[in-house]
């Protein structure tokens, strides 16, 4: 399979080389240290005490790789409208195009949401050029359940974690997805198919939405954000604005805030995506984990003033350092 990683970073380092294991022949679009490293060498994973490497085809514009029969896109969320402009060149009819990324993606009211079915997230695509750069029937959602960082250009440190959980926007079981979940299967993922890939993605967000930005503006690793009442108390208030938003949108959350943590603390002691992006002067990705659930409120009629509170602390924070 013509495999193409969009945003060889950390997860997608990570899943180009054991795609590339998996015998797809892949590809990356890449630019400045990434671009030179894959060039000059294999693409490299540590993992499980060993180093896998693989070599693959690095180009810094889309049209030197041609049509791909699966495109994994694992930028991080404000990088994905720029990036969507350069992904014709990869795209054919039967392409799929698997959106590895954190937060709400812009596909998510396709084939789902009831009176909101269809409904484009002006925090995630404001003008529609994503969708439009990336037409609906190409997306498969997925939500990665690992942690990675980046050792250096295109040396991937595996952390934890080695959950894929896949699925049509529709929630239909497809044939190309059967066959997507078989060839990740095969290249050592676990693998979940999803009958509502959106449930998936707003869980993992429930979790992260809060957390992920209280570590980028106190440099705090989770288990000394959870261990705080008076910042726990925080965003369990705000998880339940966003529990409140999900129940009107088809996505019920049986859980309470604390049961969510209780997840959390058995990952130990860890930095967020958010926290590394701060400490690597890199954007963070604040529109796609809190301010779309602001809008999703106004949308749903929920008052989000603790989700407000947050937004508006982590935006100051990001605009000060020059990250948002």
């Amino acid at each position: 399979m013509r495999t193409c990683i969009y945003g060889a970073g950390a997860i997608g380092g990570w899943l180009g080389v054991k795609l590339a294991q998996a015998g797809c022949e892949v590809s990356v679009v890449a630019r400045g240290a990434t671009l030179e490293a894959l060039r000059a060498q294999p693409l490299r994973l540590q993992q499980g005490g060993e180093t896998l490497s693989a070599p693959v085809r690095a180009g810094a514009d889309a049209a030197e790789l041609g049509v791909q029969d699966l495109v994994v896109v694992a930028v991080k969320a404000p990088a994905m409208a720029e990036v969507a402009k350069g992904m014709a060149p990869l795209l054919g009819p039967r392409t799929m195009v698997l959106t590895a990324m954190n937060g709400v993606p812009w596909w998510f009211f396709e084939g789902f949401g009831g009176r909101l079915a269809g409904t484009r997230l002006q925090s995630i695509d404001p003008d529609g050029g994503i969708a439009r750069a990336v037409p609906a029937g190409h997306i498969v959602g997925c939500v990665v359940h690992a942690s990675c960082s980046l050792r250096e250009a295109g040396f991937v440190q595996h952390h934890f974690g080695n959950k894929l959980i896949v699925g049509e926007p529709s929630g239909r079981k497809t044939e190309r997805v059967g066959e997507l979940a078989a060839l990740l299967g095969r290249a050592g993922f676990e693998i979940e198919l999803s009958e509502q890939i959106q449930k998936d993605a707003w869980y993992k967000l429930w979790g992260n939405m809060t957390v992920n930005p209280v570590s980028a503006i106190t440099g705090a690793t989770t288990d000394r954000i959870l261990d705080d009442d008076l910042v726990r108390e925080f965003i369990g208030r705000v998880m339940l604005e966003a529990r409140e938003i999900g129940a009107r949108i088809g996505i019920p959350i049986e859980q309470r805030p604390e049961d969510r943590h209780q997840v959390t603390r058995k990952l130990g002691a860890f930095k967020t995506s958010m926290l590394q992006d701060v400490e690597a002067g890199k954007a963070i990705e604040l529109d796609a984990l809190v301010t779309v659930v602001k809008e999703l409120g106004a949308l749903t009629g929920v008052a989000t003033p603790f989700t407000d509170a947050l937004l508006g602390l982590a935006r100051l924070h990001g605009r000060v350092h020059g990250l948002y």
